[in-house]
C-alpha cells in the first residue's frame, strides 16, 4: 500500500525569501510517499513499536492504518483528567475500584497516596504511567487496540526504559494488544514488541519510473522474537533506619518506621531505589517479619521490590528464622499469590486484636489482677491484609552472615 501525504503551500512574502535563502523550489504543494506493508495478520502479537526520527512519518502513518473507528483507541480519544477529583475518578466511570487499583499497580504506579491526587498534581513519571494504565485499562474494557503516540517523549530514559518493560508484563498478562510510537529507539530492549516498523526505511522518492523506496535492501517491518528484557543489577547493603525518611513519602501506608527495624538498601550504580526493614515477629513461631519495603516511583513495576524481599527473606531463612509478611496492598498481594517463593498463610481478610505475650498465667485463685491492661499488638483491624510466609531456598549462611552484618554487598 503506498500512503501519500500532500501539503499545500500559501505562496506568501516570506514563503519567497525562505526558497531564495535556500534555493528551494517553487511548488504549490510538498509530498511525501511511503510504501507501507504491515503484515499484522499473518502472526499473532501483543505489542507492537513504530520507532524512527522526529518527522519520519510515524504518526502520519499510525493515524491512517489505526484509525479508532477500525477498532483501535488514542490517548487523544480519553476524555480529559479531571482537575480537581483524585486519580482513580478519571477512570471509567463502571469500572471497580479493585479493577482501577490492579491497573495502576500492574503498570509500576503503586502509590495509593498519589492515586489520590489529581492527575496535573503528579510528577512527570507518575503521570505517564497514570496515563498509560487508564489507556490500557479502557482499550481492555471496550475490547479495542490501545494506541500510544510519542510513547516515552516526556520522561527521562530510566523513567522510559523501567516503564517500558512494566507496561509490556501488563499488557501480556492481560492478552491485549499495544502500539508504541516513539522517536526513542531504546525502548524496544526493554518493551519486546513482536514487531516494528521504521517508516524511513518505507518512504519513496519520485522518478521517472514513478515511486521507489529510498533505502537499501533493509526492510521497514520486521517480526521479532520476544527476549528477556535487560537485567538490572542491584546490591543490597545494610543500613540504618537513617535511611527511611527518603522513602517515607513513597509508602503506601505508613511514615513511621520500628527504631529496633534491621534495614537495607537497594542501589543500583550507586544510586538508592529501594528499602526493606525487618523487625522481629512477635508470635509462637517466632523469626522474621517484613516491616517497610519501599521502591522509589521511577523503579516500580519491574519486580525490584519482589527481588529485596525474597532475597532478604532468603537471609533470614539461611540463618535459621522463619520469614514472614502482611500487606495490605493489592499489587503486592498478587505478586506473592503468583510466586511459588512464598506461601499464602492468610488470605486477604481484617485482623483480629492480639495483645502481647505475657508470662505463664497463674490459677485463677492465685491471679493477680494488673492495674495496666495488657499493650496490643498493631493490626489492620480495617482493612483487608494477607499473610504470607516465604518457602523459597535459604541463601548460604556465610553469606547470609555477610550480609547481615554489612560486611560485604549482595549483589543480584
Amino acid at each position: 500500500m503506498q500512503l501519500v501525504l500532500e501539503t499545500c503551500i500559501d505562496d506568501t512574502p516570506r514563503v519567497a525569501q525562505l526558497r531564495g535563502l535556500f534555493d528551494l523550489p517553487e511548488q504549490p504543494q510538498m509530498r511525501r510517499v511511503w510504501d507501507v506493508a504491515l503484515p499484522l495478520s499473518e502472526r499473532d502479537w501483543s505489542i507492537g513499536l513504530i520507532t524512527g526520527t522526529s518527522g519520519s512519518g510515524k504518526s502520519s502513518i499510525a493515524r491512517h492504518c489505526f484509525p479508532s473507528e477500525r477498532g483501535f483507541l488514542w490517548m487523544d480519544d480519553l476524555p480529559p483528567w479531571p482537575s480537581q477529583r483524585a486519580v482513580v475518578d478519571g477512570f471509567p466511570s463502571g469500572m471497580a475500584i479493585r479493577e482501577i487499583t490492579e491497573w495502576l499497580s500492574t503498570v509500576g504506579f503503586s502509590s495509593p497516596p498519589a492515586w489520590l491526587q489529581p492527575a496535573h498534581t503528579l510528577s512527570t513519571g507518575q503521570r505517564f504511567r497514570a496515563d498509560l494504565a487508564r489507556l490500557l485499562a479502557t482499550a481492555q474494557q471496550q475490547g479495542r487496540i490501545a494506541v500510544c503516540d510519542e510513547f516515552t517523549s516526556v520522561v527521562d530514559r530510566t523513567v522510559a526504559q523501567i516503564g517500558s518493560a512494566a507496561i509490556a508484563k501488563a499488557v501480556r498478562r492481560q492478552r491485549m494488544r499495544f502500539i508504541a510510537i516513539t522517536c526513542h529507539a531504546d525502548v524496544e530492549t526493554w518493551l519486546q514488541p513482536e514487531w516494528r516498523f521504521r517508516p524511513e526505511l518505507a518512504q519513496c522518492v519520485e522518478s521517472d519510473s514513478g515511486n521507489r523506496p529510498d533505502v537499501g535492501s533493509e526492510s521497514a517491518f520486521v517480526w521479532r522474537s520476544v527476549q528477556p528484557r535487560p537485567q538490572i543489577a542491584i546490591d543490597l547493603v545494610r543500613t540504618t533506619t537513617a535511611a527511611w525518611p527518603i522513602f517515607a513519602p513513597h509508602h503506601y501506608l505508613s511514615h513511621r518506621i520500628n527504631p529496633a527495624a534491621v534495614c537495607f538498601l537497594a542501589l543500583h550504580r550507586g544510586e538508592p531505589i529501594g528499602f526493606s526493614a525487618w523487625i522481629n515477629h512477635f508470635s509462637t513461631q517466632g523469626g522474621k517479619r517484613e516491616h517497610r519495603t519501599v521502591v522509589m516511583p521511577d523503579w516500580q513495576g519491574v519486580g525490584v521490590g519482589m527481588a529485596m524481599a525474597g532475597t532478604l527473606a532468603g537471609m533470614w531463612r539461611g540463618l535459621g528464622f522463619r520469614a514472614t509478611s502482611t500487606t495490605t496492598h493489592p499489587g503486592l498481594i498478587a505478586a506473592r499469590y503468583r510466586h511459588p517463593h512464598w506461601l499464602c498463610t492468610r488470605a486477604p481478610s481484617m485482623a483480629r486484636p492480639r495483645r502481647l505475650p505475657t508470662s505463664t498465667p497463674r490459677p485463677p485463685s492465685t491471679r493477680v489482677e494488673s492495674p495496666r491492661p495488657t499493650p496490643m499488638l498493631r493490626h489492620a483491624t480495617q482493612r483487608l491484609t494477607a499473610g504470607f510466609r516465604y518457602i523459597g531456598p535459604a541463601m548460604p549462611p556465610t553469606l547470609a552472615r555477610w550480609l547481615l552484618n554489612g560486611t560485604t554487598p549482595f549483589s543480584g
